[in-house]
């Protein structure tokens, strides 16, 4: 496990127990709300047993992302975990990262200045590069830097219908970017919420939210304007050494959206989703920046997207869609470096910046080392700007009960315009052709086969990643698959064709002028020379996925047990991995991946209860197959190669998964709680959630207001020793109203 900094905080055991006092306490006002009725003579009315859509429908759940056809559980090939929108609201889920604590195999984390990340399987350190994130059927990941911003993320929870995970590739239907899984985030229906409303939230760590959305629904022209602000003051403290010092790592986002949909008559309609993202992320200068930042180097958020999705019946059996997007990511980020005379000095004779000079078994940067002389200060630029612009046509043809076929094409490009990461202006395009066959030549067999072509610029070359599966179907409420799976992920554009480097303006004082407009750039600023691979082409990722899943729903006595049970094996080969950054370049195909294990989801749903548990279980070999790493004493680099196979394990854990309660009480009242662990780190992380709701409903409006807490059982940081909280205990007020 790779750690990149030792330093910890004791776990103060006062809180734990203050903690465990809130943990009682929470159950015990859930349990004797519920008696309280009968203590008196009197019930509620027990709610009624509903066999609709609140989580106790007795038909098989349909699920639309893993093959873009709608289908049962039980004739998916691969294993899918769905989320609803609803329970996400009463688990009092705070962010949209900490959704995913909730599937089984996906473990969520900070890393530098509260970055929060997210991973299947891990293989992941800063970047996250492997799953295709989707929000209503449009790519969200940035487009050339090919990592996640989920704190900018223009996604309001209110707005959540339901989240859906293909856990496993999913390049078969989606592409290079599904080389783990696909993430698709359903947003509600704006004929659901034409009304008005608005919820206000405040909690521990300056922690203040605000939404409000208005719409109108007539058939003809549905629609919704919304509004999000999101503060947060992140992390308490970081440390060094045994001092803490104040982290200037939270964010101060808002974001409009507009969404609607335009019926032209039964057959046709046309949706439109717009959005607005303006806001700062706040950088702290001793973890983010390079060349010395000097004061906090915070990013300014200036994002847009505009999307429209065209859909047309021709019948009951064939229809399809015609889908075009544009997003926009533009970040700004400047602030002030330091350096010192010596530094001049190397930067003028070609000495790089950080490279390392050797006495003996001891090793210093002479090019830090101050010779007397004044220091240099100079303004940098981290500015970047991506835009993606994507088309997509969809068929989808229902030959019979027994033949559905789902096909389409879709072209992407990607834009890119940054001094410091391309040194100017680029492109890259991405066109792919994909389809999948379900095939049931008896009730008890579903054969899905699937492929996508895909042809992307980044490598001049073309792909295709296959899936077949075998779904075996017992009663119609349970089966049995196998699945088989190829994909490959191809490197973005920062990792194929950087030219990263900063350009110093503004230099002081005047006898360092000659530096004017120098570019600092990776070869002047690399620390070991020899470990360099700027330059060297990148070849795909591969991953060959064996799959064995059992999805089955049990009827019970006024209650529903639904169960899935996936077992895999992985292999990943050609896996990039090394550093980036701008005096230590080393990324490279050099690692390979064995993985298996096996994930359960389990949910069980009374009229007025809700259980849910997953688990997870991962068992990674993870190996440094590249070409040897030769230092500049021309020895084998065994401490580089190890360094360079363990960042792809930093976010993988044996152990992890969540048990979550949702129990409805008397009086309008409603109860919640959720326990989420994952082993492995540089400590385990435990958490226990819990919120209690009260909701008041008029003829006129409907209110609600409710408590949440969330307790940290462990007050050390589970990856980070500068992920620090003063308080494990984490308190929260929100209230809503509703016309």
């Amino acid at each position: 496990m790779l750690i990149t900094n030792y330093s910890c905080v004791k776990p103060v055991a006062k809180r734990r127990v203050q903690g465990s006092q809130w943990l009682v306490a929470s159950v015990s006002l859930a349990f004797t709300l519920t008696h309280i009725p009968q203590a008196f003579g009197t019930s509620a009315p027990a709610p009624e047993f509903n066999s609709g859509l609140d989580g106790m429908l007795l038909e098989i759940p349909e699920v639309l992302t893993t093959t873009r056809l709608r289908q049962p559980k039980t004739r998916v090939p691969g294993s899918t975990t769905v989320i609803e929108g609803e329970l996400i609201r009463n688990l009092g889920i705070r962010n949209l990262y900490e959704v995913f604590r909730l599937v089984p195999g996906m473990v969520v984390n900070f890393v530098g200045n509260h970055q929060p990340v997210t991973t299947y399987h891990g293989t992941v350190h800063y970047e996250q590069r492997r799953m295709q994130v989707l929000v209503d059927g449009r790519t969200a990941h940035r487009a050339n830097l090919s990592d996640m911003d989920w704190e900018t993320m223009p996604v309001p929870l209110e707005l959540i219908e339901r989240i859906e995970v293909a856990r496993g590739p999913n390049s078969a239907a989606y592409g290079i970017n599904a080389f783990l899984g696909t993430i698709n985030i359903i947003t509600r229906d704006p004929a659901d919420t034409a009304n008005l409303e608005a919820t206000v939230t405040r909690g521990s760590r300056r922690n203040m939210r605000t939404f409000a959305a208005t719409g109108n629904a007539d058939g003809q022209y549905d629609w919704r304007l919304s509004y999000e602000s999101r503060k947060f003051d992140g992390f308490d403290y970081q440390v060094s050494g045994p001092d803490e010092f104040p982290f200037n790592d939270g964010h101060d986002v808002q974001s409009f959206l507009y969404d609607s949909r335009v019926t032209f008559s039964p057959d046709t309609n046309l949706q439109l989703h717009a959005g607005v993202v303006d806001g700062s992320k706040y950088q702290d200068k001793h973890k983010t920046g390079e060349l010395n930042p000097q004061n906090n180097p915070d990013m300014d958020v200036r994002d847009f997207y505009l999307q429209g999705r065209l859909n047309f019946n021709t019948s009951e059996s064939h229809f399809f869609h015609i889908q075009a997007s544009v997003e926009n990511f533009d970040r700004r980020q400047q602030y002030t470096v330091r350096l010192p005379d010596s530094a001049v000095d190397c930067l003028k004779n070609g000495t790089p910046l950080y490279q390392y000079t050797y006495f003996g078994n001891s090793r210093e940067r002479l090019c830090f080392v101050s010779q007397g002389g004044p220091d240099l200060t100079a303004d940098v630029t981290a500015d970047s700007e991506d835009t993606r612009m994507e088309l997509e046509l969809q068929n989808t043809l229902l030959v019979s009960e027994q033949l559905k076929l789902v096909s389409g094409a879709g072209f992407r490009k990607d834009v890119f315009r940054s001094e410091t990461y391309f040194n100017g202006r680029g492109s890259d395009y991405q066109s792919r052709l994909f389809g999948n066959l379900e095939y049931s030549p008896w009730q008890w067999l579903t054969l899905n086969a699937g492929g996508n072509w895909e042809r992307t610029s980044t490598t001049g070359e073309s792909y295709f990643s296959p899936r077949v599966a075998s779904n075996f179907i017992f009663n119609q409420n349970h089966a049995l698959r196998l699945v088989f799976s190829q994909a490959v992920r191809t490197p973005d554009s920062f990792e194929q064709k950087p030219d990263w480097g900063y350009t110093l303006r503004n230099v002081s004082p005047g006898t360092y002028s000659d530096l004017e407009g120098f570019r600092v750039d990776i070869p002047a600023a690399v620390e070991d020379p020899a470990l360099l691979t700027l330059g060297e082409p990148l070849e795909e990722e591969t991953i060959t996925s064996r799959e064995i899943s059992y999805f089955g729903q049990f009827p019970l006595n006024r209650a529903l047990l639904s169960l899935e049970v996936r077992g895999f094996k992985d292999e990943l080969r050609d896996m990039v991995s090394g550093v980036i950054q701008l005096k230590k370049w080393t990324i490279d195909n050099n690692v390979a991946v064995d993985q298996k294990g096996f994930e359960v989801e389990a949910r069980l749903d009374y009229p007025a209860t809700s259980f849910r548990a997953s688990y997870g279980y991962l068992d990674q070999d993870t190996r440094y197959v590249g070409e040897p790493i030769i230092d500049s004493n021309g020895d084998r680099n065994l401490r580089e190669e190890n360094y360079a196979a363990g960042l792809l394990t930093r976010m993988s854990v044996r152990h992890s998964g969540s048990l979550a309660v949702v129990q409805d009480l008397p009086y309008g009242l409603r109860w919640s709680g959720a326990f989420y662990w994952a082993d492995e780190f540089r400590t385990q992380f435990e958490r226990f959630d819990t919120r209690i709701a009260k909701q008041i409903i008029q003829p006129r409006y409907t209110a609600e207001i409710a408590f949440s807490m969330q307790h940290y059982l462990n007050r050390e940081p589970e990856l980070s020793s500068d992920n620090n909280i003063e308080d494990q205990n984490q308190f929260f007020v929100e209230a809503g109203l509703r016309f």
